[in-house]
């Protein structure tokens, strides 16, 4: 799944190419994508609208308009966004699910394999009660520091991982990077989250946001589906230290790497390292 740091860099694609353009009109090739809402909705809603701003909040993208509402995009597991300049080839239209266009005929094309991506307008009054009762704060503001973290972990039973990945507590971390952060402030993911330190909950602040901005200049994890707006691969699966790495030397101690589930998720971590 596309997590903050791929979903940053799309924004950062994006953003300087289609800020002030003009949406000419969306076609929804997949009801699915906008299910609730109707594609007629997001269609009248978009059309001649300017894209005043793109910016990112969680995992999700937000292209804020002139209207004063967002047309938000959800990649969730499997969703590719594509900018091109010109029509669509045969093949490219394979689980196409969406299509902006834009004036001048420059175009953001939405493929989706699983179908579990989404496209909606968020009207303007109602953003910010959306976003406060979906998401945390985001891991890379200030105010993501050790007070607010400990406060969150404190007296809390659950696994430190499952917590990382609830984005109600924090926006846009996911399973890649929960992994590498936690190896890398030497925290075991089942560890009651109340039970860390205040040093440790200062490491893995620090490691969290080094872990983000380290993926983010990488441009993100390509280990599935994942493609930038180009079509190219992100790097930084390439610097993994533990994830998806089971069997293999962990590269702080040279033990083996192994592979648990928290929450459901595939989870890896050096036994010796995160103990």
């Amino acid at each position: 799944m596309p997590e903050l740091p791929e979903v940053e860099t799309i924004m950062r694609q994006l953003k300087p190419r289609f800020t002030g353009k003009t949406i000419d009109r969306i076609d929804v090739l997949d009801p699915l994508v906008t299910a609730p809402q109707p594609p007629r909705t997001l269609a009248r809603l978009t059309k001649g609208r300017n894209v005043a701003d793109m910016a990112r909040r969680g995992k999700y993208l937000l292209f804020e308009l002139d209207s004063g509402d967002t047309l938000v995009i959800h990649l969730r597991m499997t969703g590719r966004l594509t900018a091109t300049k010109t029509p669509l080839k045969s093949g490219e239209k394979d689980r196409l699910r969406l299509l902006v266009r834009f004036r001048g005929g420059a175009a953001i094309a939405f493929h989706d394999v699983r179908r579990f991506g989404k496209a909606f307008v968020l009207p303007g009054e109602k953003a910010a009660g959306y976003w406060e009762k979906r998401l945390g704060p985001e891991p890379l503001e200030r105010s993501f520091n050790r007070k607010f973290l400990g406060g969150i972990t404190a007296g809390r039973k659950r696994p430190i991982k499952s917590l990382l990945l609830d984005q109600k507590f924090i926006a846009g971390i996911g399973n890649i990077y929960a992994d590498e952060a936690l190896y890398a402030a030497g925290i075991h993911p089942l560890r009651a989250a109340g039970t860390l330190t205040g040093d440790e909950v200062a490491r893995l602040v620090e490691s969290i946001k080094a872990t983000l901005r380290r993926a983010i200049r990488l441009q993100g994890s390509s280990i599935d589906t994942y493609r930038d707006t180009g079509g190219r691969r992100g790097r930084f699966q390439e610097t993994f230290r533990v994830h998806r790495r089971q069997g293999e030397p962990c590269p702080g101690c040279g033990g083996t790497v192994e592979k648990i589930k928290v929450g459901g998720r595939g989870t890896y971590f050096c036994p010796a390292c995160q103990r």
